[in-house]
């Protein structure tokens, strides 16, 4: 290594690394002047000589060749801003110097490491894990930083002093089986109260419809399953739904044949089908749910610490809105929440053809995955774009092929040779049920909202395609940002061709590794999951639990002071309460409370805090508050008979801003996210020579699913919008010292 590689930050004297301004760049005759004198001037920092180039084409600062880029400094607010999503990227420290003379950027490697733990984690840094050792390292550079750390330390929560306290112990192994087992027992107790129409002939509820669609299937030709007495729960669901039912009912119908007797088991409530129902639930999700979330932790949150990444598990694993509604109301959603996941976490190691099969299997099971569509196809229309005219359209036509023959081995007995092609008719009709209306209950979306003041089903009464079409359109607004940042991102970073070699800056194997526009793809799931809840029609309160898994996976991995994590527990805890209609109806108000209390505690979330810095922490103050107002009137006054249903729409008048915030606030953050990757490599530099800018290699460091390396072009600001907020103590090279400290430990412990 070069004699300036060799001076650490921490060699400088004192009043250097604790300079508070920072220069905005570095002249030649600076460079002259290191030169002339074998060393740095005393004037300059050493990240401001930041090479830019891969091993094999960097120049050494003292040698007499020309000297590579000058590089403008780190922009420290943006990764401030933008780190939530960034420590998911893994940055591969195997390239040596190069990686030290890189810029930092949200994917400097573009890969996503292994699914599971391995030893190589901890030669890998993450963004979030940067930005927290230059700060401690640092100390604060003022109150506000001062404030903030003592606000990190102080809302610790209580899984994260499990799991501290388990790694202190030697046990660092069970942590993961011991959450599993924690949850599991959570879950079995919350199914320990009643469920959704429990005693209430003759229709009763989504239990008993759960029960009646296992006797229909396995007593029913396929032909059947979708015509056979609609008017008695129905299936409305898609086939993937179907088939599991038929297999629990199999089964249960091996244990009991009179849990599920066509007619003469309508309405049955025995213990022990009961007892089956419930354990149905509960395989289901350690089958699916389970090992989605896990993989999500280590192909996300690989370059975290592994005490971080089992908070985040504790954090996933005990998601209150999901467990209420799965294992207490009854219901089937982990299946098709942790299909989605298994897919995101495909696209995040680069298998799109696998991730597309799950998306395909999620959408089968349940209609309501339709709310990801948006996102998972813009996604993969940007990954198209940035591989370029011939790897782009090679990956297009198997996505294509893939997705359609998925469908049509899922619909296969619905369609010939297997049944007429009329047949097809029957599932499609039920599982999009236009002919319902607009809404039904009393929903914290918009059309319930401004329905206190505009009768929308009075007004377009005999117009009702009106109103859908309505919808169709703020719907597709509504999601229309998230699509334009993912399909202009991969554009953006689109790979290009090299003139001078007459050849694209992309390996055969490239396909299969992520692209740079990986970090927007959670954001963009909120904002089109979160529009189609706000502005689709027919959508129910459980709906609600679809953009609250984004939300929730973007908490997992925030700091408490993040907005991220304040805007999550803020979703979660409203995400609950708008579900307090249905839960009070079933009986589940000691399960809502308990859940909410538990969770918040969990994850060291004080809702009533103030935080006078935060605009979120204000808003959460206020309506956790009026929260608990409300829950008290609602005990203490009857409503009035002619407004039966004040409380419910008092819900809806607090719900649906918090929840128009949040998708405003995903908005942004996709926003912001998306100026970061515009200055990643493959960006389109101006025309005219540049040989500063000279191509690297970013070698991909996955190994659960075969990440390959690529190449692309380099792209550089040399004015960064956040130099002004960069001008913070111990901002020296933050890269170097934090490879400086991984070199002889694991720092981020």
């Amino acid at each position: 290594m070069d004699e300036a590689s060799d001076i650490m930050p921490s060699q400088l004297p004192t009043e250097h690394r604790q300079r508070h301004s920072r220069d905005r760049s570095t002249s030649l005759n600076s460079l002259s002047h290191f030169k002339n004198h074998g060393g740095p001037s005393k004037h300059m920092r050493p990240s401001t000589l930041r090479s830019h180039g891969s091993n094999a084409s960097m120049k050494s600062i003292g040698s007499e060749t020309d000297y590579s880029e000058i590089i403008a400094p780190i922009p420290r607010r943006h990764l401030l801003q933008t780190s939530q999503s960034l420590h998911w990227l893994r940055v591969d420290t195997s390239s040596g110097d190069e990686l030290l003379n890189r810029g930092v950027s949200p994917v400097s490697a573009s890969s996503v490491g292994s699914v599971f733990p391995s030893s190589r984690m901890n030669n890998r840094l993450s963004f979030t894990a940067l930005m927290e050792h230059e700060r401690t390292a640092a100390g604060p550079s003022s109150r506000a930083d001062a404030r903030k750390i003592e606000d990190d330390q102080g809302t610790f929560g209580a899984g994260r002093r499990f799991v501290r306290w388990m790694h202190r112990s030697n046990m660092k192994s069970l942590v993961i089986p011991s959450a599993i087992a924690a949850s599991a027992l959570v879950k079995w107790c919350i199914g320990l109260g009643t469920y959704s129409g429990y005693d209430t002939p003759p229709m009763f509820g989504d239990y008993e419809a759960q029960r009646h669609w296992m006797e229909l299937t396995i007593h029913l030709p396929i032909r059947e399953w979708y015509t056979y007495d609609l008017q008695y729960w129905g299936l409305d669901y898609p086939p993937l739904t179907a088939y599991v039912s038929w297999l629990c009912g199999r089964i249960g119908s091996l244990i009991e044949s009179s849990w599920f007797t066509l007619q003469a088991s309508r309405g049955t409530e025995t213990g022990g089908s009961k007892l089956f129902m419930r354990a149905t639930v509960l395989v289901l999700d350690f089958l699916i749910y389970i090992p989605a979330l896990y993989t999500f932790v280590y192909a996300w949150q690989g370059t975290r610490s592994s005490r971080k990444r089992h908070a985040a598990l504790l954090t996933l694993l005990f998601h209150p809105a999901l467990l209420l509604i799965d294992f207490g109301h009854f219901q089937y959603n982990s299946v098709m929440l942790g299909l989605t996941l298994l897919a995101i976490n495909a696209f995040a190691a680069g298998h799109d053809l696998l991730g597309a099969i799950f998306f395909v299997l999620s959408l089968g099971f349940k209609q309501m995955a339709l709310y990801y569509a948006p996102a998972i196809g813009s996604y993969l229309v940007g990954k198209c774009i940035y591989l370029g005219p011939v790897h782009g359209t090679r990956l297009f036509l198997r996505l294509a092929l893939t997705t359609t023959l998925a469908f049509i081995i899922m619909f296969a007995p619905f369609l010939p040779p297997f049944a007429p092609l009329s047949a097809i008719a029957a599932p499609i009709t039920r599982i999009f049920p236009f002919g319902r209306g607009l809404f039904e209950d009393k929903v914290a979306n918009f059309w319930c909202f401004t329905n206190v003041l505009v009768k929308w089903k009075r007004i377009f009464a005999s117009r009702e395609s009106l109103l859908i079409k309505a919808s169709t359109g703020l719907t597709a607004l509504g999601f229309l940002p998230a699509a334009v940042a993912l399909i202009f991102g991969g554009y953006k970073t689109r790979l290009r061709r090299d003139v001078q070699n007459d050849s694209v800056n992309v390996s055969p194997a490239a396909p299969s590794s992520p692209t740079p526009i990986l970090p927007l793809l959670p954001y963009a799931l909120l904002t089109c999951s979160m529009s189609f809840f706000l502005f689709s029609f027919q959508v129910h309160e459980k709906t609600i639990l679809v953009p609250l898994l984004p939300l929730t996976l973007l908490l997992s991995g925030a700091s408490p002071t993040d907005d991220a994590f304040l805007w999550g527990a803020l979703g979660n805890n409203v995400g609950v309460f708008s579900m307090w209609p249905l839960l009070k109806k079933d009986g589940l108000g000691l399960q809502y409370l308990a859940m909410l209390i538990f969770w918040n505690r969990l994850i060291g979330h004080n809702p009533f805090k103030l935080r006078y810095g935060y605009f979120v922490g204000l808003v959460s103050c206020v309506v956790h508050t009026t929260i608990i107002l409300l829950h008290l009137l609602e005990l203490a006054v009857t409503p009035p008979a002619r407004y039966p249903d004040l409380f419910p729409v008092l819900n809806v008048l607090l719900c649906t801003p918090i929840f128009g915030l949040i998708w405003l606030w995903s908005i942004k953050r996709s926003a912001e996210v998306s100026w970061a990757v515009s200055g990643l490599p493959g960006k389109r530099e101006k025309a005219g020579p540049s040989p500063a800018v000279s191509a690297i290699s970013a070698t991909s460091s996955g190994t659960a699913f075969g990440n390959s390396p690529m190449r692309g072009e380099t792209g550089v600001r040399a004015v960064s919008l956040g130099y002004a907020s960069g001008r913070a103590r111990g901002q020296a090279d933050a890269r170097r010292r934090a490879l400086e400290m991984s070199a002889g430990g694991d720092w981020e412990r």
